[in-house]
């Protein structure tokens, strides 16, 4: 594959992504200074991921904030598609998720979708996916949800409330549009076929419109969806995209949960964070010492300074220091990331403190058909 070339799709990232040409690609908006400014006089605050452009794209984010400042509310939807354990990578979206919720006071909705990837994942049983379904939701409460607003759909689960919305949008999609936004062929199976209608169900669970964070691979299934919606009578789903977050191994594709020794998993205990972050997370040093003090290193490129602007150092001045430091030769590449490894153990600790003590709370935060 040629270097300036890339693959973006829900189901598979390859190549070093160019996020210009990306939202040209995909016909979404950039998020511009202006609206980044309208978030932070309704908020009070600068979100460190959308400041450093981690949230990067959008879809009609703009028309959410004007309804927002007529007095008409919103609600959050996002997802996760059950095929393994939850990795860092995931974390991202709800994160953000979880602070638009606190901050604008609205409803969420956390879809697991167990059927795609059972449809998706040839190896892959029913019984599998549903575990792992459960075991992903725990990562989603241990973020600090509340049940009074925050519900959690398993596809298999709540059926019953989803399948009548999903009939709507399915009468409205035909199998030129999903072959057209995803590649399927007449080896297709018919769940996959179906299942962009089964996604789009939680855009339409209240009478308000939405919003949607979310990685910007999962922007087709819900670019169908916003095609739909006015013909059921329904609002179009606005989105809010984040990057993608590479794996240890560096730029070329995503952290993926099948991957397990290029990918941190929420249940990784430090000695397994310090192994793979020493052994697998790509540097932006140089070949030895001598050189490196001489000549510095690549924040840009490097796997461990980016996961700390990503996700792990939200502090821009701590960040702005490090990068310098690294740059200019001062900070060696293994004393990166020793830093990276400090912060995801110490992550890791409370996160998974909270996720043991999330499974009593579980049937709280299910939705109810």
């Amino acid at each position: 594959m040629p270097t300036d070339d890339f693959i973006v799709t829900p189901w598979h990232v390859e190549g070093k992504i160019d996020y210009d040409k990306l939202i040209k690609q995909f016909g979404t908006e950039k998020i511009s200074k202006q609206l980044l400014q309208r978030i932070e006089k309704l908020t009070g605050e600068s979100h460190f991921m959308l400041r450093r452009g981690i949230f990067f794209s959008h879809r009609d984010l703009g028309r959410i904030l004007d309804d927002y400042e007529k007095g008409k509310k919103f609600f959050l939807y996002t997802g996760r598609g059950p095929s393994g354990h939850t990795h860092i990578g995931h974390l991202v979206p709800w994160v953000f998720a979880k602070w638009l919720q606190e901050k604008f006071d609205v409803n969420m909705y956390f879809q697991l979708t167990d059927d795609e990837k059972f449809y998706s994942k040839q190896n892959m049983t029913l019984e599998e996916t549903r575990l792992f379904a459960n075991e992903n939701a725990l990562d989603f409460i241990a973020l600090g949800f509340k049940p009074e607003n925050t519900k959690i759909i398993i596809n298999t689960k709540n059926i019953k409330t989803l399948y009548p919305i999903a009939a709507q949008v399915a009468k409205k999609i035909n199998f030129s549009n999903t072959k057209a936004v995803f590649g399927f062929t007449n080896e297709t199976n018919a769940g996959m076929i179906f299942y962009t209608a089964l996604q789009s169900a939680p855009c339409f669970l209240e009478d308000k419109p939405v919003l949607i964070p979310l990685g910007v691979d999962q922007d087709p299934h819900f670019r169908i969806t916003r095609d739909v919606a006015p013909k059921i009578g329904k609002i179009k789903p606005a989105l809010i995209h984040n990057i993608m977050i590479p794996s240890l191994e560096g730029p070329g594709g995503k952290m993926s949960a099948s991957e397990e020794m290029t990918t941190i998993y929420t249940t990784d205990s430090p000695e397994v964070v310090k192994k793979k972050v020493n052994k697998y997370a790509f540097s932006g040093g140089q070949p030895d010492i001598e050189e490196h003090r001489k000549k510095g290193g690549n924040p840009d490129i490097d796997v461990s300074y980016q996961y700390l602007r990503i996700f792990f150092e939200p502090d821009d001045a701590k960040l702005k220091k490090i990068y310098d430091d690294y740059k200019s030769g001062k900070m060696l590449s293994g004393e990166l990331k020793a830093i990276l490894i400090e912060k995801i153990n110490q992550f890791l600790k409370v996160h998974q403190e909270k996720r043991e003590k999330a499974r009593d709370k579980l049937d709280k935060y299910l939705l109810e058909d």
